[in-house]
């Protein structure tokens, strides 16, 4: 009879972004990540290989949730380029996962930051996942276009790349836990840029 597993993966997986957002890949030892995840040494590398094997995972999880942030926000939006603003606003929220769902792009600027060139294939890892969300701004950017919400001349591909700058920006100026009411400021000032694009 076959042996069920006694953990769910997911969970696993939630509990690893859990923890690694909040400590940082260095930081957390695998004893942390014993305790977080209940499991013992053995059953973490029969499952995740590695402490760099559990930590691609769950910045590939993390990912997901940045995707499915965006597209909700775009679902409830009224055009594309006020789901853009609102995306934007998002990134005020704490770079904490205790309250509510932030914007899901901490642990990812954290990490670039954070990992050196002995860990290029997680480097390269939240470059990959960088560059899809780039380029997720910019399918939104020629929506908005194509539905003659932005000037004919704007380059889209440009443009998300200054928003994405923005937030990167934004993200590492959080670090410094600056005043909640700094942070919505600017990320204010960052959604207002969109109107001067606009048609």
């Amino acid at each position: 009879m076959a042996r069920t597993a006694s953990f769910d993966r997911q969970v696993a997986l939630d509990s690893a972004v859990e923890l690694f957002w909040s400590r940082g890949y260095y930081a957390t030892s695998m004893k942390h990540i014993e305790k977080a995840l209940d499991m013992r040494p053995g059953s973490l590398y029969a499952t995740f290989g590695s402490k760099s094997g559990l930590f691609a995972e769950a910045l590939d999880a993390y990912a997901a949730r940045a995707g499915n942030e965006f597209a909700l926000i775009a679902e409830g939006s009224s055009s594309v380029i006020e789901g853009l603003k609102c995306y934007l606003r998002s990134f005020a929220m704490p770079c904490s996962g205790e309250t509510q769902v932030p914007a899901q792009a901490c642990m990812l600027i954290k990490t670039l930051l954070e990992v050196n060139a002995e860990d290029a294939a997680l480097r390269s890892q939240v470059d990959s996942i960088l560059a899809g969300i780039e380029q997720r701004l910019c399918e939104a950017l020629n929506q908005a276009k194509a539905a003659g919400e932005l000037r004919t001349d704007v380059e889209c591909p440009r443009l998300a790349r200054l928003l994405q700058t923005q937030i990167i920006g934004l993200r590492a100026f959080a670090e410094r836990n600056v005043p909640k009411d700094q942070l919505t400021a600017l990320a204010d000032d960052m959604a207002s840029m969109l109107d001067t694009y606009r048609a």
